[in-house]
This record gives C-alpha cells, sequence and structure tokens, in this order.
C-alpha cells in the first residue's frame, strides 16, 4: 500500500515530463493540477503525458478540462491507462455488497459520511455496513478519518456516480435517496430538540421509510457535534433533496438547522437554507408551511443587519398565520417583529407587538412564549428607563422559564436584569446578572449570545469603576465577534481600544 505523493513528489514527476519550464510559466495552473489528480501518481502521470505530446497547449486549459470533464480529462487514448479502467481494477475485486455500497456512496451530497449514514443509504444494519466500509476502505476506494467519518476524492465519487446510474434502476437510486435524506432529517430533528427543547415552532414528521437508521445522541453536547460533523452534508443534501423532489425534506431539513446555525452564527448558511426551503414550499402549495419559512427568513435578514427584508417576511408569516387561526405562530412572528422595531428605535410600537405576543401566547397555554414575552416587555421597559418596571416584567419571566427548565430563555432574561440593574447604579447586582447569563450561553455554545452579554458586563464593570475587568470581558467578546465575522466587533473593539487608550495615560 503506497501512500499519495506529497506536493514537491507531484511537482517532480510533472516537471520530469513536462521541464521545469514549463511549469515555471504558469504555476497557479501547475498547482491547480496537483490539486485536481488529487495528488495520485496515475492521475498525474495521465495529465503529464497529455500535456508532453501537446507542448503548445497551455496547462491553463487542461485545468480547465479537468474541472469540467473529471474522469474525461483523464483519458490517455490506451485503456490501460485510463482512470476509469484503474478504477475498476479495485471495483471489480469488491464482493457484490461492497460494491453496491460504492456507487451509492456516489449519489450522496458529501464530503464524508458517517457509518449510520451509510447504512440507512444501503438500508442495511450498521454493523454489517461496518464491514462493507471496512472492505471499500482496504481496496483505497474509501479513506477513514480520525473521528470514524468516510469520504473519498471527487474523481472516485464521480466514478462511483458513473457506475450508479449504469447499473442500478432509477427506481432502487431514489429509494436509496429518501433513506438517507430520511436519516438526515429524522436525526436533525431529535438533535434540533436536544439543543433548545422549548422550541416554540415544533415540526411533526412522516415515520422515516423502512431501513432508516437513526443516531442516537446523547445529550445537547452530542447534538452540537453531530451538527457541527455534518453541517456540510446537510446543506448539501437540501441540494440534493431539491434535484431529486424531495421538498417536504428541503424546509423541514432548514428547520432542523435554524438554532445550531444561529448559535454558531454560520447566517449565511442559514439564509441559505431558508431561501431553499420558501421555494421548496411554494412548490408544494403548503402555505402553513410557507409561513414558518418566512419568519425563519426573517430572523436571518435580522441577523445580518437587513431589517427592512426582514420586517417583508414576518408581514408575510403574520398574514398566513392568521388565516390559519395559528396562535403561536402569531405570537412567535409579533416578537420578531418587535424586536426589529426595537433595533430601529421604535420602542413604543415594538413594546405593542410584545404585547400583543403576549396575549397570544396567554390564549395558547405556551408557558415559555409567555416568558420570552415578557422579557421583552421588560427590556423595552428598561431601554426606555423605566427600570423597576423592567425588573417585575423579568423577575416574572425568569420565574416562569426556571419553572419550565426552559434555560436558554433563562440566559436571556439574566441578561435583560442586568441592564435594568446596571441602569439602576444596582453595578454589583448587574455583574452577577450577566456573568451568570454569560455562562450559560457559552454551556449552550451560543457564541453570539455569549459575546453580546459580555459586551454588557463590560459596561457594567466600567461603570463600577474596574476598566481592567471591563477590558477583559470586552476582550472575549470581541474574541467571539471575530470569530462570527460580525458587525458589532468594531463597536466593541472601540470601547476595548478607549479603555487602553485611557489607561495608558494614567500611568
Amino acid at each position: 500500500a503506497l501512500d499519495l505523493l506529497s506536493y514537491g513528489e507531484a511537482h517532480e514527476l510533472l516537471a520530469r515530463h513536462l521541464g521545469p519550464e514549463r511549469l515555471d510559466g504558469d504555476p497557479l495552473a501547475v498547482d491547480a493540477l496537483i490539486t485536481g489528480c488529487a495528488r495520485l501518481p496515475l492521475a498525474l502521470a495521465i495529465v503529464a503525458a497529455r500535456a508532453a505530446t501537446q507542448r503548445t497547449t497551455p496547462l491553463a486549459e487542461y485545468v480547465a478540462e479537468l474541472a469540467d470533464a473529471q474522469l474525461d480529462a483523464l483519458d490517455a487514448g490506451d485503456r490501460a491507462t485510463q482512470v476509469r479502467a484503474v478504477f475498476s481494477w479495485s471495483y471489480q475485486r469488491l464482493g457484490t455488497p461492497a460494491a453496491r455500497l460504492f456507487r451509492l456512496l456516489g449519489l450522496h451530497p458529501g464530503p464524508d459520511i458517517s457509518a449510520p449514514a451509510a447504512a440507512s443509504l444501503a438500508g442495511e444494519p450498521v454493523p454489517y455496513t461496518r464491514t462493507l466500509l471496512g472492505e471499500l476502505t482496504r481496496a483505497h476506494l474509501l479513506a477513514e478519518t480520525s473521528s470514524g467519518r468516510y469520504g473519498c476524492h471527487d474523481l472516485l465519487r464521480a466514478y462511483a456516480t458513473e457506475q450508479a446510474n449504469r447499473i442500478d434502476p432509477a427506481d432502487h437510486r431514489q429509494a436509496a435517496l429518501h433513506r438517507v435524506l430520511d436519516h438526515y432529517l429524522h436525526t436533525g430533528h431529535a438533535a434540533a430538540l436536544l439543543v433548545q427543547p422549548h422550541r416554540p415552532d415544533p415540526v411533526e414528521l412522516a415515520p422515516a421509510v423502512p431501513g432508516v437508521l437513526t443516531e442516537r445522541l446523547r445529550g445537547r453536547d452530542a447534538a452540537l457535534a453531530w451538527f457541527t460533523a455534518e453541517r456540510s452534508v446537510l446543506l448539501g443534501a437540501m441540494r440534493l433533496a431539491a434535484d431529486a423532489g424531495f421538498d417536504s425534506h428541503i424546509w423541514q431539513q432548514a428547520w432542523t438547522l435554524t438554532t445550531f446555525l444561529e448559535i454558531r452564527g454560520h447566517w449565511d448558511d442559514w439564509l441559505d437554507a431558508q431561501r431553499r426551503g420558501l421555494a421548496a414550499t411554494e412548490r408544494l402549495g403548503d402555505r402553513h408551511a410557507q409561513a414558518r419559512v418566512h419568519n425563519g427568513l426573517g430572523i436571518a435578514y435580522a441577523q445580518l443587519g437587513h431589517g427592512t427584508q426582514a420586517h417583508t417576511h414576518y408581514a408575510c408569516a403574520l398574514e398566513l398565520f392568521v388565516r390559519f387561526g395559528d396562535l403561536v405562530g402569531q405570537a412567535r412572528t409579533h416578537m420578531n417583529i418587535c424586536w426589529v422595531l426595537e433595533e430601529r428605535g421604535e420602542r413604543e410600537e415594538a413594546l405593542a407587538h410584545a404585547r400583543q405576543a403576549l396575549e397570544l401566547y396567554r390564549a395558547a397555554g405556551r408557558v415559555t412564549g409567555q416568558a420570552d414575552a415578557l422579557n421583552g416587555i421588560g427590556w423595552l421597559h428598561s431601554l426606555s428607563g423605566e427600570y423597576e418596571q423592567a425588573l417585575a416584567y423579568c423577575e416574572l419571566a425568569l420565574s416562569l422559564q426556571q419553572e419550565a427548565g426552559d434555560r436558554h430563555g433563562e440566559a436571556a432574561t439574566w441578561d435583560s436584569l442586568g441592564h435594568a440593574h446596571h441602569h439602576l447604579g444596582n453595578h454589583r447586582h448587574a455583574i452577577a446578572c450577566y456573568r451568570v447569563s454569560s455562562t450559560m450561553f457559552r454551556e449552550f455554545g451560543d457564541r453570539y449570545g455569549e459575546a453580546d452579554v459580555l459586551d454588557h458586563l463590560g459596561d457594567a464593570h466600567q461603570a463600577a469603576g474596574d476598566a481592567a475587568a471591563a477590558g477583559t470581558a470586552w476582550g472575549r467578546a470581541l474574541e467571539l465577534l471575530q470569530q462570527l465575522g460580525h458587525a458589532d466587533a468594531d463597536r466593541v473593539r472601540a470601547k476595548l481600544a478607549s479603555t487602553r487608550t485611557a489607561s495608558a495615560a494614567g500611568r
């Protein structure tokens, strides 16, 4: 068994065939050829042989051909040196079940796959599928990563897809896609509820088709780890579902991703997922699902600072929720509109929407929703300088959240309490509230929530006369915001720079 060539070895191989002068003439194309051939000696040798017989052809043309045609570009005209033929040497030595699994893996969105997902794709038990994955790994058609996932280069994936389209009937391929999409949807649904158990907009899924195996995730940390590992796969699965006509999977998968993408700050991915979800609901003609996705799009746009687009989608959602008599959907949308208006400084109108949300949540009997609305009302009172009223509303919200075990809502309310105490001059109480809130957000893996509260904590420390503690809090907030690429980083950076300037002047 031989490893791939190193970059230097791959470069040397090309230089021996083509001469160093030709390589020096277009180093970017050389890099792209080495990468596109995955440092596979055979693939590089085929490209080098073609380039050596066509010395006037720019290397960049081979790069473009490789990107467009993949396997066809690596055809030297001799069947013994075609990549297809060489791949077939390994493929034809496989047992029938392993060969079938290899073909089906070409249908997977990639870039890698877990054993349970592969088992669902094949419709086989996990232990048996692991033996097949082992056979494919020993044949060098797959590589196992340190995290126990399996992947292969795009050239092998293209070969697997070709074989699947040539050998497997269309209905068999469609059934395999259905199984693997069900795997990601049902596992994602369970993971989403572990990350945020008190989501106000639960989705009911159709039963998974026979042969689907979902991953058993034990707790919130495991759910977050699963989302982290599968993020690119899940987004790819949504694109795959659109091509294969599984529109219900698309908008429901967008729902499963919402909280994870929000707390980790993947807002562009979130926006892309919601847009795909909306297109899917429109194809389905499912107006109630459209209302949900309009709401999700509004939140994504709001997080990206596009308040006008957010308000447009919220208005669409609210109209549809009213039409269906969905009290909880209406309440959630009123709260979302409230936050957009609060960002604009339109606090009276924002407060009216928060109060309307509270009444709707009460009518629907949703305790955690009532707590969210109470916290929103309290926050708006605090922003308006009505700090005693803010404390009253927020303390009632906190009591409801603690009774219900809604720790994510509780973290937000501790932040609101900290704001009111801070502006009442109760700096010790404010700092204590902010510390509880930031710790909870950190435990949830909510980086933006943690950064936002740390910013407030820095303000409280500064007001209390502790510039060093303020700098520490702002420094950590800035670090998180920079990781997220969030616009708030500039504002926090300015605070931190002001503190450091004042400290230097004091010395």
